[in-house]
Formats: C-alpha cells, sequence, structure tokens
C-alpha cells in the first residue's frame, strides 16, 4: 500500500511517499480502508521534531473509512462498517492502517467519511477547550486564536450554539468574513498592535473569561492581557514555537488568572469519553448545528505541499487527504 513516511527529522521536504506492506490486524485490532485523511497541526509538530517519534514512522492522527479485517477479540466494529478516529499512535498517512478497535467510533449515516476524517480531531478539540479546559456557560464572551482555521470554525460554531460570545482572531480580511460566518461575534486582526485594546474594548474594559490559544510562544503574553480577573488562559499550540518559561507573579500581577496546557487525548483515554464527546460532535454535525468548512483538499502523494501550505497560513478551515 502507499504511505507517507519521514526517516528523519525536518521540513516538508522529509515527507516520503513510499511502499509499505498490508498491515494485518491483531488481538483488538481492526483494520481501516481509508476514504480520507485529517491534517493537523500536531503532525508538524511531529515532523520537525518539536514531538519525538521512534522513526522512520509513519504521520497522521485522523482519518475515516471502512473497516475492511478485525482481529481476535474485537466485537465492537465489524467489516462494513463505516469509522472515523483520532488516536495516537500517528499511522493515518496510509491507504489503510491497523489501530485499537476501541479508538474507532461509528459514524452516523448523514455523516460522509471526507466530513469525519475533516473533523474528529479538530471538532473533538473544541469540545475540550469549550466543555472541559475551561467550561463555557450562556453570556461568557471567549477569545479564539486561529478563528478560520479547522479548531476554529467549528468552535466559533458550537460557542455560540452554547449562547457564548466569541471574539475570534484572523490573519486577513477574507478569513475574518469566513469566521463572522461560522459564529464569531467580532473578529481582530492578528497583526494589530492594538490588539489587546480592542479585545478590552470590546467587553467594556473587562476583558475575557477565557482566552484559548494555538499559536504560543509569540501571543502568549498578549493573550494574558486580554483575560479578565480570575480568566482562563488556555495555550493548546506551538504554531508560532513552545511557550517560554514564565514567572508564575506574571498571573498574579493580571489579577490572578489560571493557565492550563492540555491535549485532547487526556480527555478521551476512558472508552465511555470518547464515545461521549464523539456522539456530541457527531449529533452536533448530524442536525447542521456545526458545518464543517473543507477548505482545501490533496492528493495523499501531496502531503508535502499540504504540510508547506498549512504552515504558511495559506489554508482555512479543515484540510484532508485523499488516498
Amino acid at each position: 500500500m502507499k504511505a507517507i513516511q519521514i526517516s528523519r527529522y525536518g521540513g516538508p521536504e522529509v515527507l516520503e511517499y513510499v511502499d509499505l506492506p498490508q498491515p494485518v490486524p491483531g488481538p483488538g485490532q481492526a483494520r481501516v480502508r481509508h476514504v480520507a485523511i485529517g491534517l493537523n497541526f500536531i503532525d508538524t509538530y511531529q515532523r520537525s521534531g518539536l514531538y519525538p517519534l521512534t522513526l522512520p514512522t509513519t504521520l497522521g492522527m485522523e482519518a475515516a473509512g471502512v473497516v475492511d479485517a478485525v482481529g481476535d477479540g474485537v466485537t465492537g466494529v465489524r467489516a462494513g462498517d463505516r469509522v472515523a478516529y483520532c488516536s495516537p499512535p500517528p499511522g493515518a498517512y496510509a491507504e489503510a492502517r491497523v489501530i485499537a478497535a476501541d479508538r474507532l467510533v461509528k459514524l452516523p449515516a448523514n455523516v460522509d467519511e471526507r466530513t469525519a476524517a475533516a473533523s474528529m480531531l479538530k471538532g473533538l478539540t473544541a469540545w475540550y477547550l469549550l466543555r472541559r479546559s475551561y467550561p463555557v456557560k450562556a453570556g461568557d464572551t471567549v477569545l479564539a486564536y486561529a478563528a478560520a482555521g479547522g479548531v476554529g470554525l467549528i468552535l466559533g460554531q458550537w460557542a455560540a450554539s452554547l449562547g457564548v460570545r466569541v471574539i475570534g482572531v484572523a490573519g486577513t480580511a477574507a478569513k475574518a468574513a469566513l469566521a463572522h460566518r461560522h459564529g464569531y461575534a467580532e473578529v481582530v486582526a492578528a497583526d494589530d498592535p492594538q490588539l489587546v485594546a480592542r479585545v478590552r474594548a470590546l467587553t467594556d474594559g473587562e476583558g475575557v473569561a477565557a482566552v484559548y490559544d494555538s499559536v504560543g510562544r509569540t501571543t502568549f503574553t498578549q493573550s494574558l492581557d486580554c483575560l479578565r480577573r480570575h480568566g482562563v488562559m488556555v495555550t493548546y499550540g506551538n504554531a508560532s514555537g513552545p511557550v517560554e518559561p514564565f514567572s508564575p507573579l506574571e498571573l498574579s500581577r493580571r489579577g490572578s488568572l489560571y493557565v492550563t496546557r492540555p491535549t485532547l487525548f487526556d480527555f478521551i483515554v476512558a472508552r465511555a469519553d470518547l464515545e461521549a464527546a464523539a456522539g456530541e460532535l457527531l449529533g452536533l454535525i448530524a442536525r447542521g448545528t456545526v458545518k464543517i468548512h473543507i477548505g482545501q483538499s490533496y492528493a495523499l502523494a501531496e502531503t508535502a505541499r499540504a504540510h508547506a501550505d498549512l504552515e504558511a497560513r495559506r489554508t482555512t478551515g479543515s484540510t484532508v487527504l485523499e488516498p
């Protein structure tokens, strides 16, 4: 089968389109024939070595397809089931893969595989941001970076459906317009030197209840400055690099703030938690409350170009790879 593999860390050029043996499911595993594969920023962190892996390896954390074989002891899925997943270890950048069967989620009849591949990891990220890292409530105002990205567009719609006012941060006027169409009440420019003042003005000087910051190093202090007293800083990505060490006194100086650095996989360890989270997400998609915007797609062989476009901010919404 065809797959994308890396044997060294680096830029998009280290992604190799190779032939690998067809995997065979072992006990407790299922083999999924992929219809679509999701592209995520975590893939670039693994490719660069920021999140080290054992090499050589196949990247990719999210995909959807059809089960075509199961190993001994598997009862939750069977051949022919339409499924999706977002789970370590990486290995989704391939025509097929084997994975622990208890990590698979069956798809509702009215959610297709392309939509599922574009939304599982990003949508469950939005779920834990809104439901776990800072559990929003109606009437809250929150700030979200990369408002026109895959997570951002889902988060904006989901939060709005809960009665939450979301202020977005976007890099261009076109991205701001896209964010407005996906639940954002206001959008500020990422390069606005008065961003903090703008956010303060939009909240009558109070600041926001929470900041969902996927950018990292370059926006961390700015994000703290946007928070209200006792606000929650959720730093969940490293698009500009990891956050540098800081003094906890910076939190007391800004109103006794809270900081958390979560990752999705700690919230869906238990099968029951995965089912509950995915059920809520897929239900919102099936009912049309959350619409998944697939801004671009690439053939699996073009994964290097997809990575380059993602890192250069040339993408909007979700990106899928097609085997």
